[in-house]
């Protein structure tokens, strides 16, 4: 079920791209990302406007901590009281990573399996190619070095030094784009109850996390991590600019209603007087 789905589908179009983009398998990972993040833009969209929801809401998240103080329970039930009041699912942003894994490892085995060297892994990979695309046998064995880094082995001694730029790079990218799409708190309202916390925990733990992938595992899924950060980051910034989110997001959060005035009267017209004849 997973090579059907997953992981030829993915080994097939890598080549493709590979082909058509002057056999650079780096250009080919690039271009990979891109594509994988249109196909999740959907969801990518709700999550931005999630975080951006969360955002807004912060000020009257901090209303309730000076309200409620340390009466946890009780502020539990106004934050989820609040989240419904607003349409907000705390939790919105988790369905764009749960896809993410699955591309993620996905890609990862298609980088190995694409990368065979030895002949019976020149075997296993013909047999994953599939057979309305012949010119793809044509293609192997791919190149698989860019600027001197093999992208099919971890950073390590057999790489050049400048390979673990790429992990740098992974942890960097990942911190800006977790750091503006993370609901951004005061000194008085941080640790607003375990959303907050796991918000600001995730801002730190998620670019850690990918860092150490980047370490383990093959170099060239390095730069899908730094590529699918950086459109994360490029798009989250262009919703914003087109308006897409923020008003989209939450139109009344933090508004509180106006006041509205009754309008008085119109004065009521005064007709005049005939005067009277004067009798003569």
């Amino acid at each position: 079920m997973w090579d059907t789905l997953i992981l030829n589908p993915m080994t097939n179009l890598l080549l493709l791209l590979y082909q058509y983009l002057f056999h650079n398998f780096a250009l080919a990972v690039a271009a990979f990302t891109i594509v994988t993040r249109l196909i999740t833009l959907p969801f990518t969209v709700k999550q931005q406007r999630s975080a951006k929801a969360m955002q807004l809401l912060q000020p009257e998240l901090e209303k309730l901590k000076r309200k409620y103080g340390k009466d946890k329970e009780k502020m539990s039930k106004a934050q989820m009281e609040l989240y419904r009041k607003h349409s907000i699912n705390p939790l919105g942003g988790c369905l764009p990573l749960l896809l993410t894994m699955p591309i993620m490892f996905g890609l990862y085995q298609a980088i190995i399996t694409a990368l065979a060297s030895t002949p019976l892994q020149l075997l296993e990979f013909s047999q994953r190619l599939y057979a309305f695309l012949p010119q793809l046998a044509q293609l192997i064995p791919l190149n698989n070095k860019w600027l001197g880094i093999s992208l099919g082995q971890p950073p390590g001694p057999t790489q050049p030094w400048y390979a673990y730029l790429l992990i740098l790079l992974v942890v960097a990218t990942g911190y800006w784009q977790q750091k503006i799409m993370s609901p951004q708190t005061s000194s008085a309202g941080q640790g607003d109850g375990q959303m907050a916390g796991m918000s600001q925990s995730m801002q730190y733990t998620m670019p850690i996390m990918f860092g150490f992938f980047a370490l383990s595992f093959a170099a060239g899924l390095s730069i899908y991590f730094v590529i699918s950060n950086l459109i994360g980051v490029l798009q989250y910034w262009g919703l914003g600019r087109l308006g897409m989110m923020g008003a989209a997001a939450a139109p009344d959060v933090g508004k509180s209603p106006e006041p509205t005035v009754a309008a008085s009267p119109p004065p009521p017209k005064r007709t005049p007087k005939k005067r009277r004849a004067k009798r003569s």
